[in-house]
């Protein structure tokens, strides 16, 4: 991929009296994305370690890899910016009701700012082994009595998005990258965090001429492991990213959701959203419950963190989620063969984190639209409602996940 382009300077004649004046052609300029990234900012050889004995994310000096920025475009001039750290959405340039192109994806214009010791994020990340939260960090294998004790770096109490050193962290090596594709692929050792079993994974992002970002996801392992990947993008349809979610308009198709305790994990009830603040059935403002002060929105942060139970039953086909706003007119429509879908707005963005163009990210600066199995499946998936959500792969049942997140125009 070209990083740099030459400026031209009026031609020979500006060039010969350069020369003769003794003077010096200017340096090149980076050739910047759409959405102003510099893929030069990109590029650097990484790899993150957690040093349990003093509690912090380190360099692993031994396993590093190259990180590079790629771009994805189609004949619309939709573009899609990705990075192989963590499998990362960096930005997401599609046009407005104006047909003025605009960013709708939150995050950073500078590799470093994923490393965690410089901020612990998942912003635009490709999230493994396993998606979200299970309980107490801890699961019993089917067929085992002993459980597998995994890493509790959620408050000390869970793992979440696979643990200390989850997929957000490490690098994916490149596969295959064109001008509209990439796939991305992983090698996870048995132990990997914690987890049983070795795994081979891919991640591959394809940008359709209809404007269209499709996300397949597929695995296999040599043992029976819990696997469940997704995409953690921070999406803005307003325009402006220093504007908040609060105004543009959801709809989930989802009849129940799996409420949650204090420790943002479901209790493993199944309850129907008719008569709650779950209740997206209808199209209505993101942020119409925030101020109510029902206790789970207090709970998760003053907003959103929760899983729906998808109606689409894991029908790719059927439309799971839409959003739009109203400011750009943008229109995002969400497809998964995934049972559940977590949306979460964001909530413990404060406004001291600089993304792109120096923006600080305010609460409910976005939403995220996870497909995934439940959370807590390996735990949970034999209770009632949650039959879809089986998390178990083995050598015999690799897996694959599917989303698509479809973007359009409303007038």
């Amino acid at each position: 991929m070209k990083n740099f382009k030459n400026l031209m300077w009026g031609g020979a004649a500006s060039v010969a009296l350069l020369c003769a004046c003794g003077g010096q052609q200017p340096a090149a300029q980076p050739e910047l994305t759409k959405s102003g990234l510099n893929p030069a900012d990109f590029d650097t050889t990484i790899a993150v370690a957690y040093d349990y004995e003093a509690r912090k994310f380190v360099p692993d000096t031994v396993n590093q890899k190259p990180v590079k920025l790629y771009t994805l475009t189609n004949k619309n001039g939709m573009e899609v910016c990705i990075t192989n750290f963590g499998g990362r959405i960096v930005s997401i340039m599609v046009p407005n009701r104006e047909g003025e192109l605009v960013d709708v994806c939150c995050g950073f214009d500078k590799v470093e700012n994923y490393f965690p010791w410089n901020f612990e994020t998942d912003f635009g990340c490709s999230v493994g082994r396993y998606a979200n939260r299970i309980d107490q960090a801890r699961f019993t294998l089917p067929g085992q009595d002993e459980p597998v004790q995994l890493d509790k770096n959620n408050n000390g109490i869970h793992s979440l998005h696979g643990g200390y050193t989850g997929w957000q962290y490490q690098v994916y090596d490149v596969a295959d990258a064109t001008d509209e594709s990439i796939t991305l692929k992983m090698v996870s050792p048995a132990g990997d965090n914690k987890f049983p079993g070795n795994v081979e994974a891919t991640v591959n992002f394809t940008l359709t001429e209809d404007n269209a970002i499709v996300i397949n996801y597929d695995a296999t392992t040599d043992a029976v492991t819990p696997f469940n990947m997704t995409n953690h993008t921070y999406f803005n349809l307003s325009g402006d990213l220093n504007q908040t979610i609060d105004e543009s308009v959801l709809q989930v198709n989802a009849d129940y959701y799996t409420p949650a305790d204090a420790t943002y994990m479901p209790t493993g009830a199944v309850k129907a959203v008719e008569g709650t603040v779950f209740d997206f059935r209808a199209p209505k403002a993101i942020g119409t419950h925030f101020q109510d002060g029902d206790a789970e929105i207090l709970a998760a942060g003053g907003g959103y963190d929760h899983n729906w139970v998808l109606n689409t039953k894991c029908n790719e086909a059927e439309v799971c989620a839409t959003m739009t706003d109203p400011r750009s007119g943008i229109k995002l429509e969400m497809y998964t063969n995934e049972p559940g879908v977590q949306c979460y707005t964001a909530n413990f963005q404060d406004g001291t984190r600089p993304g792109k163009n120096g923006i600080m990210y305010q609460k409910h600066c976005a939403i995220c639209l996870e497909s995934q199995k439940f959370p807590d499946s390996p735990n949970k998936y034999k209770m009632i409602g949650w039959e879809l959500s089986d998390p178990y792969i083995t050598p015999e049942k690799p897996y694959h996940s599917y989303c698509k997140y479809a973007f359009s125009v409303e007038e």
